[in-house]
Protein backbone atom coordinates (compact mmCIF):
# COMPACT_ATOMS: atom_id res chain seq x y z
CA UNK A 1 0.00 0.00 0.00
CA UNK A 2 1.32 3.22 -0.63
CA UNK A 3 1.54 6.22 0.99
CA UNK A 4 -1.70 8.00 -0.32
CA UNK A 5 -4.04 4.74 -0.16
CA UNK A 6 -2.72 4.27 3.49
CA UNK A 7 -3.51 8.36 4.25
CA UNK A 8 -7.15 8.11 2.48
CA UNK A 9 -7.49 5.02 4.16
CA UNK A 10 -6.81 6.39 7.76
CA UNK A 11 -9.19 9.65 7.37
CA UNK A 12 -12.28 7.39 6.14
CA UNK A 13 -11.78 4.82 9.36
CA UNK A 14 -11.11 8.36 11.49
CA UNK A 15 -14.39 10.20 9.57
CA UNK A 16 -16.35 6.70 10.46
CA UNK A 17 -15.65 7.04 14.36
CA UNK A 18 -16.50 10.49 14.05
CA UNK A 19 -19.79 9.91 12.44
CA UNK A 20 -20.44 6.91 14.63
CA UNK A 21 -19.64 9.30 18.02
CA UNK A 22 -22.09 11.76 16.92
CA UNK A 23 -24.51 8.61 16.03
CA UNK A 24 -25.17 9.73 12.49
CA UNK A 25 -25.81 7.04 9.95
CA UNK A 26 -24.12 7.38 6.87
CA UNK A 27 -27.30 8.55 4.94
CA UNK A 28 -27.78 11.00 7.62
CA UNK A 29 -24.43 12.76 7.67
CA UNK A 30 -24.43 12.15 3.32
CA UNK A 31 -27.86 14.60 3.62
CA UNK A 32 -26.03 16.82 5.79
CA UNK A 33 -22.75 17.24 3.75
CA UNK A 34 -24.40 17.36 0.33
CA UNK A 35 -23.28 13.65 -0.83
CA UNK A 36 -24.72 10.26 -1.47
CA UNK A 37 -24.88 7.30 0.83
CA UNK A 38 -22.45 5.71 -2.01
CA UNK A 39 -19.79 8.66 -2.00
CA UNK A 40 -19.77 8.89 1.45
CA UNK A 41 -19.33 5.20 2.27
CA UNK A 42 -16.06 5.18 -1.11
CA UNK A 43 -14.88 7.66 1.50
CA UNK A 44 -15.05 6.06 4.53
CA UNK A 45 -13.80 3.36 2.87
CA UNK A 46 -10.35 5.16 1.95
CA UNK A 47 -11.44 3.96 -1.96
CA UNK A 48 -11.58 7.79 -2.81
CA UNK A 49 -9.62 11.20 -2.75
CA UNK A 50 -11.57 14.34 -1.69
CA UNK A 51 -11.32 17.93 -2.60
CA UNK A 52 -11.09 20.39 0.31
CA UNK A 53 -14.27 21.59 -0.02
CA UNK A 54 -15.56 17.97 0.43
CA UNK A 55 -13.68 18.28 3.87
CA UNK A 56 -15.01 21.03 4.37
CA UNK A 57 -18.64 19.82 3.74
CA UNK A 58 -18.22 16.49 5.91
CA UNK A 59 -16.95 18.87 8.92
CA UNK A 60 -19.94 21.24 8.95
CA UNK A 61 -22.46 17.96 9.06
CA UNK A 62 -20.32 16.71 11.66
CA UNK A 63 -20.57 20.02 13.25
CA UNK A 64 -16.93 20.07 14.17
CA UNK A 65 -13.96 21.92 12.28
CA UNK A 66 -12.24 20.90 9.60
CA UNK A 67 -9.34 20.89 11.57
CA UNK A 68 -10.99 18.45 14.39
CA UNK A 69 -11.70 16.34 11.04
CA UNK A 70 -7.91 16.30 9.38
CA UNK A 71 -6.36 15.31 12.96
CA UNK A 72 -6.89 12.16 11.87
CA UNK A 73 -3.67 12.68 9.56
CA UNK A 74 -1.54 14.27 12.52
CA UNK A 75 1.61 12.06 13.10
CA UNK A 76 1.51 9.30 16.05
Amino acid sequence: MDQKDEVLKKFGKYLTTLREEKKLTVGALASAAGLTSHHLRRIEAGEVDILFSTVVMLSRGLDITPGRLLQSLDPD
